[in-house]
């Protein structure tokens, strides 16, 4: 039988992931991590998709990130702004936070190793996505062989939509019978911010996250 852990925010593209592995796996499990972001609306839309989609869902919290501070995208840092630079890394936004994708797939290769699953789900992008490092094929596969060698696991990460561009992941999530749950449900807005519902979805509308996801709907129409 084969099986398969999202790694899932509730975000478009972890959603879209979430389909597109429901329909290509026979179990799929999903797991998602409370850091103190801003937007920990993001937690309970991942329990309502999930629960939507019928799969389980796994919640992790961990607190160094907040301990750190070294992010805008966290609680910590409410007055900080999330479109500013990075005030350590300049080439980098301010919503970068240090090590969490790396954190993220570790503790996601232990659970898979725990729950003897096969496949491990991301949502990473390399083509529309928020200039993030840790979001490029060649740090997940440097990952995925450590956390293999080091586990003697064979886990394999995949990644569908590593080279979409926001118009074709919303392509996709059409195609995988997802769309309107991903304009209903998912959640990306850095700023946490559910109260106005757009046609491509709810959020500020101001925040990089919302921006690339509002031109992503554009295009896609």
């Amino acid at each position: 039988m084969s099986s398969a852990l999202v790694v899932f925010s509730a975000g478009q593209d972890s959603t879209t992931c979430l389909a597109w592995a429901k329909n290509r796996y026979d179990h799929v499990e999903t797991i998602t991590f409370d850091y103190h972001q801003k937007h920990s609306i993001e937690i309970e839309q991942a329990k309502k998709i999930a629960t939507i989609l019928n799969v389980p869902n796994y919640i992790v919290t961990i607190d160094i990130f907040a301990q750190l501070g070294d992010s805008a995208l966290l609680d910590v840092n409410k007055d900080q702004d999330i479109s500013a630079s990075h005030h350590a890394k300049p080439n980098l936004p301010a919503s970068f936070v240090p090590n969490r994708n790396a954190m993220f797939f570790t503790i996601a290769h232990a659970y898979a190793q725990k729950q003897g699953l096969e496949h491990i789900i991301t949502g990473i992008n390399q083509t529309d996505y928020s200039g993030y490092p840790d979001c490029r094929e060649p740090f997940v596969k440097s990952l995925e062989q450590s956390l293999n060698m080091g586990s003697e696991s064979n886990i394999e990460f995949k990644y569908p939509l590593i080279h979409l561009t926001k118009a074709e992941t919303f392509k996709l999530s059409e195609e995988e019978g997802v769309l309107e749950l991903i304009i209903d449900e998912s959640h990306t807005c850095y700023n946490g911010d559910r109260s106005v519902k757009h046609e491509w979805g709810y959020g500020c509308g101001e925040c990089p996250s919302c921006i690339l996801r509002k031109n992503g709907w554009k295009e896609f129409n």
